[in-house]
């Protein structure tokens, strides 16, 4: 809790977020636990530093499972890794190693749903779809990011999902 304060403190970090499907979906605590964890997560994503994604099941196999890989950029531009398991946890400070994580970490950026869409099935999740086996594909996903956009404030989608006005204003 103390480091989710830091999100709405004046020195708040930037945070970038890769969730994997499974996450949302594997239910614990019960419905009210997984319903105000989900719900909670929508509010930290609403704050102008954070993005999340998920990455979704139809992806298969990446480079993190099973695991977890945090990338924490220093002021002085340097950058560490530090990835955690059920039984370890690491950090890692040599350049080579931590570039090698890095790209992981970006390639996970790269195939994730874009955040509008990640939101989108966070909200699915949270109102009981959660159970269902059939996980909707990337052009349901953008249907329906690109109808939430549509409803608040007449943005729409573009390639790669980027939010552009609907109608661009005249000069």
């Amino acid at each position: 809790m103390g480091r989710q304060k830091r999100l709405d403190s004046a020195d708040r970090p930037v945070l970038w977020v890769v969730l994997d499907e499974a996450v949302l979906r594997r239910p614990s605590g019960g419905p009210a636990v997984m319903r105000g964890q989900l719900e909670r997560l929508l509010e930290i994503a609403a704050h102008p530093q954070v993005t999340v994604q998920v990455l979704p099941f139809d992806q298969g196999e990446h480079g993190v499972m099973g695991g977890s890989l945090t990338i924490l950029a220093l002021p002085d531009d340097t950058e560490i890794a530090y990835t955690e398991g059920a039984h370890y946890g690491q950090l890692l400070e040599d350049p080579t190693e931590v570039r090698t994580y890095s790209l992981s970490y970006y390639r996970l950026r790269a195939v994730a749903l874009p955040p509008l869409m990640s939101l989108g099935m966070i909200r699915s999740v949270m109102e009981g779809n959660h159970r269902g086996t059939n996980v909707p594909s990337r052009s349901a996903w953008r249907r329906v990011a690109q109808e939430q956009l549509q409803q608040s404030g007449g943005w729409q989608l573009r390639g790669g999902g980027r939010r552009v006005p609907r109608h661009r204003p005249r000069s």
